[in-house]
C-alpha cells in the first residue's frame, strides 16, 4: 500500500520517497514504506543494498537527504528528542562496554531514559521473562558468549517499554541454536506486548519464518512488498533444480523449448527453472537436460523468497559467507 501523506493512528512507520545519500552516492533512493503497529516488517536484501542505511535514518541516527519518515507519530528530522524516546534500537555492531556487567548495563539504561529505580527493577523482572539471561547478567560483558551479547543488547533496547523496536541483522553471525532462540524472543515480543518490529535480514528464512510483510530492498531501492506468501506465489507455482554433468548453461536452449517452462537460471553444473506446473513438467525437462548432458540431481520444489529475489533483480540473496563462519557458541 502506498503511504498516504499522513500517518493513521495504527500506522508505526511511515516513510515517503525517503533518500539517503552519502557525497553523491544513493544508498537510499526514494523508498516508501507504511508499517502497521504491530507488525513484524522483514527489510529482506543482500550486505550493501540498502537496509541498514534505512534503519539509521528511521531511529535518527542519519537526516535524510529527501523525502521525510515517521516513527511513532514523529518526524525523525524535526522531531528526533521523540521519535528516540519511542523507540528501541539494536544495531549489528552492539556497544556493549566490557567491563560493566549486564544488570549495570541495563540500570544505566533505564536512568538514562529517566525511568525511576523502582520502574527499572520491575522492566527488568519483566525481560528476564522475556528474553533468556539468566545468571549471566551478574557477570562482566566480557565474558558473554556472542549470543548473550545479542541478547543483552536486546534487553537494554527494551528498557524503556519502546513502541517500535529496530532490529538490525540480529542474528547475523549467530549459530542455529542461537538464531532459533533469537526467533522465539522476537515473537514473543510481538505476541505477548504487541510491538511492532522492524527486522532487516539477509537470511531468506529468517524473513519468511517471521514476517507478517516483507519489503525487498536492491541498490537502496524497495523493489517489491507483501507478504512471503504473495511474493513467493507472484514467481510462479513451481521450482525444479536440477543438476548435471558438464555446464548446465549448454542445456538452456533445449529446456526454454519445453512448454509450462516460464524462466532458468544456470550456474554451473545447475539449472534453476520456473514452472506454472512442475509435476507436469518435470518429465519433459529431464528429457531435455538428458539430450544434452547426464542429469544428476533433479527436485521439485515451491519458491522460495530467493527466487523472487532473482526474478526481481536477476542476482540471489547471499548471506556474507564470514559472518556465516563466524559462528558464536551458544550462550550458557
Amino acid at each position: 500500500m502506498k503511504p498516504t501523506g499522513i500517518p493513521h493512528a495504527s500506522t508505526a512507520i511511515l516513510a515517503e520517497r525517503l533518500v539517503r545519500q552519502f557525497d553523491g552516492l544513493t544508498a537510499v533512493d526514494q523508498v516508501d514504506l507504511d508499517i502497521a503497529s504491530g507488525e513484524i516488517y522483514g527489510f529482506l536484501g543482500p550486505n550493501g543494498a540498502g537496509k541498514s542505511t534505512t534503519v539509521k535514518v528511521l531511529c535518527t541516527l542519519l537526516a535524510p537527504t529527501g523525502g521525510r519518515a515517521v516513527v511513532a507519530g514523529y518526524d525523525v528530522a524535526t522531531q528526533p528528542d521523540q521519535v528516540r524516546l519511542r523507540i528501541g534500537v539494536a544495531l549489528q555492531e552492539a556497544a556493549l562496554d566490557p567491563k560493566q556487567t549486564g544488570i549495570e548495563l541495563l540500570r544505566l539504561q533505564g536512568r538514562l531514559y529517566g525511568l525511576t529505580r523502582a520502574e527499572i527493577e520491575g522492566r527488568l523482572s519483566e525481560l528476564g521473562r522475556l528474553i533468556e539471561i539468566g545468571d549471566a547478567l551478574g557477570r562482566p560483558i566480557a565474558t558473554y558468549s556472542g549470543g548473550m551479547k545479542r541478547r543483552l543488547d536486546l534487553a537494554a533496547a527494551l528498557v524503556h517499554n519502546p513502541e517500535v523496536l529496530f532490529l538490525d541483522e540480529p542474528t547475523t553471525g549467530l549459530d542455529p541454536v542461537s538464531r532459533a532462540r533469537m526467533w522465539e524472543e522476537v515473537r514473543r515480543l510481538n505476541r505477548e506486548l504487541d510491538m511492532t518490529i522492524f527486522l532487516t535480514t539477509q537470511y531468506l528464512e529468517e524473513a519468511d519464518e517471521l514476517a507478517d510483510r516483507v519489503g525487498i530492498i536492491n541498490d537502496g531501492r524497495l523493489v517489491a512488498q507483501g507478504t512471503p506468501a504473495e511474493l513467493k506465489r507472484s514467481v510462479g507455482d513451481d521450482v525444479i533444480v536440477a543438476r548435471v554433468d558438464g555446464s548446465a548453461r549448454a542445456a538452456g536452449p533445449a529446456v526454454e523449448a519445453v512448454p509450462g517452462v516460464q524462466g532458468i537460471e544456470s550456474r554451473g553444473d545447475e539449472m534453476i527453472i520456473t514452472a506454472l506446473d512442475g509435476a507436469a513438467t518435470i518429465g519433459a525437462v529431464a528429457v531435455a537436460l538428458n539430450t544434452v548432458a547426464p542429469v544428476r540431481y533433479l527436485t521439485l520444489r515451491t519458491p522460495t523468497l530467493d527466487d523472487v529475489f532473482l526474478e526481481l533483480t536477476g542476482n540471489h540473496i547471499r548471506p556474507d559467507e564470514s559472518a556465516q563462519r563466524e559462528v558464536v557458541e551458544v550462550g550458557r
